[in-house]
């Protein structure tokens, strides 16, 4: 493989961020090309500092180089002044470690986390010097995989990439290098590794499918081949526990995104938000052993030098003994030196007096909850079962604790909302201002609202989303209604964006050329507000004769196939469709980790329901209690008959 560094370095003075572009952090690794060896690019479509903290990518990192037979190394997108040496110079996207040639490896893989970043994705596939669509490639050039949360709606990507990972990817990996390596040995065709690729379970191969079209969005997929799957099921890690990765946390260079330790605490999420995509696609629930947690924090620390760790889950204060195991990090003798430490993903009912004492001790880190809905009864629909008194609650004993700043995550746009449910965000900001000011004379609370966009395997997946003149005339009631609040602030996303993300987050394999057309029009870096245009979005769309209006804001009939109908991620489509009809009847369903299954299908097959950790001993040696768990407390709402 060959290094570009001798022609490159004389050009990183003249952009931004040199730093962007060298590697050698603390934990990184140079892997070894001796031996039969399958290689790994291992790319994350966004910039170094949005894309190095991803802990996805840095688990694979580490998976694949112990593999016996591995080597990955690692490529962030260069930021347009560094593409625009690339280009002139004729150089090429190049690894981080070695600074080998993109297109010398075997597999180009990246983690798609947002809808806006498939731009980046063509690009980057462009810059590796690889033909961007998957039928124009040669036995020569690398494998496209792709994984991460907005692959379960791969179709509009489908055209670019060779094969797609739903689910955890920490087993997978390993079976694909094998693969690859048998075809090698073999001396396989692309064709034949294709076919061999699409065996292992939780791998789709988009190019082995056969596909139809009806209304925009509509899709159905048939596969070429009897050995091909008809549905591709995502995989999942029963065992999170086997896997304590990464267990070299890098430490950059340069700033970045989340620099502090992390430490994932738990996967999946079974509170039921109907609007939430991670929620839906990541059950079941799988805790980590409370004493791992505690132990990777403990090595993390003392081998990276950072003095605050982020527990990181879709609800960290969800996990089981949270207190307990906050205080053993913050008391560890070990470390030598107090931890600040950060619980993102915060939910309202589970933030107790109790927990924001744990985390205020050595340092106040920022605190953001998430109603979403601003009244009870849009709460009801999305099934975001916080009341106004969580809510308050989960205030009161932040700013009794000695916060002075407090953050308020909402939704509008949601299925059935009234402008009465987003005047409701309003009060409840202003409520918190006055329990804030209980305790000091100045707070601050900041009302931040996004527009809602329907995604696949979700019950919303079939709702027509708002315009953006429907979005900003809500804007608009919001902020009349909160200017006149003193130590309230309202922060929105922009409504051009939202429509973007649903342009794609719903699309069928023709938006392929809508997104290549974008791209070629100059359309990167898509999620950054000074290089996003709608106007791009929208212009390529009439170009390709696809209607914006049928594609975004259409409500979809709950029969029409949907393009990715032959892609599970573990949930039944009836359960869907039911837990659809249940929201618009503002009908509630609580946490099944508590409750009798609903049979929505996550856990079916894999021999496991929800994984609970153990809780952490107290100091003292005998067995913590943990939290209660009992329903006694449990909000009254009503259940679904078909549930109960």
């Amino acid at each position: 493989m060959e290094s570009i560094w001798d022609a490159l370095e004389p050009h990183l003075l003249s952009v931004e961020k040199p730093a962007r572009y060298i590697g050698m952090e603390d934990g990184a690794t140079l892997p070894s090309y001796e031996g039969e060896v399958i290689s790994w690019l291992l790319c994350y479509p966004d910039t170094y500092e949005v894309g190095l903290p991803n802990q996805g990518l840095q688990m694979l990192y580490e998976i694949i180089n112990e593999h016996p037979n591995g080597a990955a190394e690692r490529a962030y997108a260069p930021w347009v002044d560094l593409e625009a040496v690339l280009r002139r110079e004729g150089l090429p996207l190049f690894s981080l470690e070695h600074h080998h040639r993109a297109g010398d490896f075997d597999v180009l893989g990246f983690n798609l986390a947002a809808e806006l970043t498939c731009t980046n994705l063509v690009n980057m596939i462009d810059l590796a010097q690889v033909p961007v669509r998957q039928g124009d490639r040669g036995e020569q050039h690398p494998l496209v995989i792709v994984g991460g949360h907005c692959t379960y709606n791969p179709e509009p990507i489908a055209d670019f990439v060779d094969a797609v990972v739903l689910g955890d990817g920490e087993e997978v990996v390993g079976e694909l290098t094998s693969v690859l390596l048998a075809g090698r040995r073999s001396g396989w065709s692309r064709h034949q590794v294709l076919c061999a690729m699409a065996q292992v379970p939780g791998v789709y191969v988009p190019s082995l499918y056969d596909v139809t079209f009806g209304p925009a969005g509509s899709q159905v997929s048939t596969p070429r081949f009897a050995e091909v799957p008809a549905i591709v099921e995502k995989r999942t890690v029963a065992d999170l526990g086997a896997w304590p990765y990464p267990k070299r946390q890098l430490v950059p260079l340069t700033e970045v995104v989340h620099d502090r330790l992390n430490v994932e605490v738990f996967r999946g999420c079974t509170r039921g938000c109907r609007f939430c995509q991670a929620g839906m696609i990541t059950r079941p629930v799988r805790e980590r052993p409370a004493a791992q947690v505690a132990e990777m924090v403990a090595t993390g620390l003392e081998r990276t030098g950072y003095e605050e760790v982020t527990l990181t889950s879709l609800s960290t204060a969800d996990f089981s003994d949270i207190e307990q195991t906050v205080r053993q990090i913050i008391d560890d003798p070990a470390t030598g030196r107090r931890v600040s430490v950060s619980l993102p993903s915060l939910r309202v009912d589970a933030f107790t007096v109790g927990t924001a004492a744990q985390i205020q001790r050595v340092k106040r880190t920022g605190l953001t909850f998430a109603p979403e809905g601003g009244t009870w009864r849009m709460r009801q629909v999305i099934n975001k079962l916080i009341t106004e008194e969580d809510l308050y609650a989960a205030v009161d004993a932040a700013f009794s604790q000695g916060w002075r700043r407090v953050k308020l995550y909402f939704l509008i746009g949601l299925p059935t909302e009234t402008d009465e449910d987003v005047l409701g965000i309003a009060e409840l900001g202003r409520r918190c201002v006055e329990l804030g000011r209980r305790y000091h004379h100045s707070v601050t609370v900041t009302v931040s609202v996004g527009g809602f966009v329907p995604k696949a395997q979700t019950p919303f997946q079939w709702f027509g989303q708002d315009t953006p003149e429907e979005l900003k005339r809500k804007i608009i009631l919001l902020r009349e209604a909160t200017r006149t609040t003193r130590g309230l602030s309202l922060r929105w996303h922009e409504a051009e964006a939202t429509l973007a993300e649903g342009i794609v987050s719903r699309a069928d394999r023709r938006m392929g050329k809508v997104i290549e057309r974008v791209w070629a029009a100059g359309g990167t870096f898509q999620e950054w507000s000074e290089h996003f245009s709608l106007d791009r979005w929208l212009d390529a769309c009439a170009a390709e004769g696809i209607d914006v209006d049928e594609l975004v804001h259409r409500e979809r009939p709950t029969d029409e196939p949907l393009p990715w109908d032959h892609l599970s991620a573990g949930l039944h489509r009836e359960f869907l469709a039911d837990d659809y009809a249940d929201a618009i009847s503002q009908v509630a369903v609580e946490d099944c980790r508590w409750t009798p299954c609903y049979d929505c299908g996550a856990c079916t097959g894999l021999g496991l329901e929800h994984v609970v950790a153990s809780p952490i001993p107290p100091a003292g040696g005998s067995q913590g209690t943990g939290q209660d768990r009992s329903n006694g407390g449990a909000i009254p709402v009503q259940l679904s008959a078909a549930r109960r």
